[in-house]
């Protein structure tokens, strides 16, 4: 388990490095144009990311101390959250900041983690409980759809230019 939790941390960290430097020069057009299957543009999966790095972050941390947490879940209210914060409005170089060193953050946690709580459980008081190391797996395979989308939405675009061109 002790590699297992630093290789997710390495991987975590390697994604926030690489893909800050990515993004943060990508043109506006391209940072704004919703292209993905739920309507979001990068921007958005960017803010959503920075909104799963702040619940998972609770939970990872809350669990560490408390054996069965009932804590809220925000998936379903995830274009809510979205809305609420207005990531369109927010200034592109701070929320890639804010996600890459949140991120940073959540990698040290998880390489700190005390893996005697890592079956402690959380649940939203509706569905089934989930445990510490399956909350810590999870959110690397999250973020990791995420880019991917990301990657893809920068992909079609650079097609539609040449198409275009």
């Amino acid at each position: 388990m002790e590699s297992e939790l630093k290789s997710i941390s390495q991987e975590i960290r390697k994604i926030a490095f690489e893909w800050e430097v990515l993004l943060k020069d990508l043109p506006e057009d391209v940072i704004v144009a919703r292209l993905n299957r739920q309507g979001r543009n990068i921007k958005q999966i960017i803010g959503h990311l920075i909104d799963s790095a702040s619940n998972n972050h609770q939970r990872m941390v809350r669990l560490q101390y408390t054996s069965n947490l009932i804590f809220p879940d925000y998936t379903l209210e995830n274009d809510m959250w979205i809305c609420i914060q207005q990531h369109q409005q927010e200034d592109w170089y701070e929320m890639l900041q804010l996600w890459k060193f949140f991120n940073l953050h959540i990698a040290h946690c998880i390489s700190h983690t005390d893996r005697s709580w890592l079956n402690n459980e959380w649940s939203d008081g509706n569905r089934d409980p989930v445990s510490l190391k399956d909350i810590i797996f999870d959110y690397l395979a999250h973020l990791t759809l995420h880019i991917s989308e990301i990657n893809s939405l920068i992909a079609n675009h650079s097609q539609l230019i040449e198409k275009d061109a």
